[in-house]
């Protein structure tokens, strides 16, 4: 039995009219900002004042994509009679991000907490030169880094917490036994 002539057209058609009642699912992304899911990877934003140049993150990073160039600076001593102290101090802090596969390596081997993810995107070039980053930029985009998730009421809390709340309250009751020994004392002098 042989098609009849125009049922193709009539089923494209059909599809055509289906599809053209339904809402589109289009984003029209330079007019309209998509609503990017939390812990979005975009680019990674420098938390300046406390990089401590230990050079981690440059040395962890596979792709060799973070440049940092530092100095060291004598600190006065802080007593009369101390020595002096030197520490680095950060000239340069870059990112190549035309290398960078966005691991966040650096940013989890940061002891310091001076890296994080920014949710920022939009930072294309037209010279694939211009894609390193220097640390001025790096520090704007640390402002657009959102604020951590909320602790989870129900959540276990940190050792580190719980031991230091520990030793808050043992040193505490130990005060409150000096002050009531020291009373008892003072009272019985009084009576005598």
């Amino acid at each position: 039995m042989a098609p009849i002539p125009g049922s193709g057209l009539a089923k494209g058609l059909a599809v055509t009219l289906r599809t053209m009642t339904r809402k589109t699912v289009t984003e029209q992304y330079p007019d309209t900002q998509p609503d990017l899911p939390p812990r979005t990877r975009g680019v990674i934003g420098l938390f300046e004042e406390n990089c401590t140049v230990c050079m981690l993150c440059a040395r962890e990073c596979p792709d060799w994509c973070i440049y940092i160039d530092s100095h060291k600076e004598t600190v006065p001593a802080a007593a009369p009679g101390g020595r002096e102290r030197s520490r680095n101090v950060l000239d340069r802090f870059a990112i190549d991000f035309s290398l960078c596969m966005y691991c966040g390596i650096c940013i989890e081997v940061c002891p310091f907490d001076a890296l994080f993810w920014s949710p920022e995107f939009e930072y294309a070039e037209t010279d694939i030169r211009d894609l390193t980053h220097e640390r001025d930029k790096l520090r704007e985009w640390m402002w657009t880094v959102p604020a951590p998730p909320a602790l989870d009421p129900g959540a276990e809390e940190p050792k580190e917490v719980a031991a230091a709340r520990k030793s808050a309250e043992k040193l505490a009751a130990q005060q409150e036994a000096e002050r009531q020994q020291a009373e008892r004392a003072g009272t019985q002098e009084g009576d005598e």
